[in-house]
């Protein structure tokens, strides 16, 4: 992987780390990274509990899960944990690169193994993903406006100025690729988000 990364994009610098701990060590001292590429197995973690501590921690950053296995459940769980792709590593090395570039796009890479599962199901996947993505605080503002708030009442509620909750809204739109806040909630209603 590390040479596909370096032949691909020469510009990249690469992290290594050999379990989640020395990971977190690595992304707090480069400061800002582009996205993280975390094997499904990596030493220190069980299942997804590294994903949902890189989400935790670094909410800005995509986290890629790779994995030698490749099973449906276990790609739509990770999409669904917020992982920005699930990348097996059985793919070939052209579409390896073409993932990490929807990545670094601000997409969420599906593997073909899920093109067999209906649309809606795609789509689900994805919305979850991109709801995972938010910020706790933006997921407080989005059931907000799921119930149909105003933002001065918003405001009110989470005791803080109306800039601050337009800027919480604009960025959950941003991540949610939403082009307004009624798009935004229909989002959220499609997968239940409450």
């Amino acid at each position: 992987m590390r040479s596909l990364l370096e032949i691909s994009f020469p510009e990249c610098v690469i992290l290594e780390a050999g379990a989640l701990s020395e990971a977190i060590e690595a992304l707090e001292a480069a400061g800002e990274v582009d996205m993280v590429l975390l094997d499904l197995n990596i030493p220190d973690v069980s299942r997804f509990s590294g994903l949902n501590r890189l989400r935790d921690s670094f909410p800005s950053i995509p986290v890629v899960m790779v994995s030698g296995a490749l099973d449906r459940i276990t790609v739509r769980e990770a999409l669904a944990a917020g992982a920005a792709g699930f990348i097996p590593k059985s793919l070939k090395r052209a579409e390896i690169v073409e993932a990490l570039r929807q990545v670094l796009e601000g997409e969420i890479y599906i593997p073909n193994i899920l093109e067999e599962d209906n649309e809606d199901a795609r789509e689900r996947a994805s919305i979850l993903a991109r709801i995972e993505a938010l910020t706790p605080q933006q997921k407080v503002v989005l059931r907000h406006l799921v119930n149909g708030k105003l933002n001065k009442q918003i405001a009110f509620e989470l005791d803080v100025s109306m800039t601050t909750v337009k800027a919480h809204v604009s960025a959950i739109l941003q991540k949610l690729n939403a082009y307004s806040r009624t798009q935004a909630v229909i989002l959220a209603n499609r997968v239940g988000f409450q």
